[in-house]
């Protein structure tokens, strides 16, 4: 197979809207079944079968089986990463909204949301903002962590930093924001920040889909942290 025949395959697999829908849903992070996929998409759990086997034989997706259940997730970060980078190639189109529902779910989506395992939305943007003015992280040239945000990272905040370097995935990238259209942190330590913020309640889920909400316990750390003024997250 040559270059060009793979990435040729790669488009096909994502042009159908239905896979193209499983993989945006699974970039919160989280193994989903079969069943709830197909609710989620609107389409018959046979379809919604077919089009699972297509995206875990091409590498995209990797499913457990826990007894009768069977539960799909993205293959790894770098997936998430592809799948993120592409969707921020094209301007944001606006969900359509035919409910109170709908615009209240678009909102959450906004102000807050996990981008696979890392913080994103008006919440992700103002915390990699705020990393940036303290001395913590630095986008001159790329992102980059500095010798005060590794000290942040395992001295405030507690994370082992033999953690930080225990994958061959990037320490910090740079992920453009689709509804902010500016980046925020990726990346080994973003996901670490995420899920240190999610372990303590700073930051919490709302209902079963991507959008979070910070806590008050979590706007007074924020604060506390880095200096981060809670009204950037109304």
């Amino acid at each position: 197979m040559t270059a060009s025949t793979e990435l040729a395959r790669l488009g096909a697999l994502l042009a159908d809207d239905t896979r193209a829908t499983f993989c945006l849903a699974l970039l919160d992070g989280r193994a989903w079944t079969a069943g709830e996929l197909a609710r989620h998409a609107r389409v018959a759990p046979s379809t919604a079968t077919e089009h699972l086997n297509r995206l875990i034989a091409a590498g995209l997706c990797a499913e457990e089986r826990q007894g009768r259940h069977r539960y799909v997730r993205l293959a790894g970060p770098h997936i998430a990463a592809l799948l993120e980078d592409l969707t921020a190639l094209f301007e944001p189109v606006p969900p359509p909204v035919r409910s109170l529902k709908d615009a209240t779910v678009a909102n959450a989506l906004a102000r807050g949301r996990t981008c696979y395992d890392h913080l994103a939305g008006r919440l992700g943007v103002a915390v990699t903002d705020a990393m940036t003015d303290t001395g913590l992280l630095q986008q001159t040239k790329g992102f980059a962590l500095t010798d005060a945000g590794l000290d942040w990272l395992t001295g405030t905040l507690g994370i082992d930093a033999e953690t930080l370097h225990r994958t061959r995935r990037p320490l910090v990238r740079g992920c453009l924001d689709w509804t902010e259209r500016r980046p925020h942190l990726a990346g080994t330590a973003g996901a670490l920040i995420c899920r240190h913020f999610l372990d303590r309640r700073w930051v919490v889920r709302i209902g079963s889909g991507r959008a979070v909400r910070v806590t008050p316990s979590g706007r007074a750390a924020l604060r506390g942290l880095l200096d981060l003024d809670p009204a950037v997250l109304d």
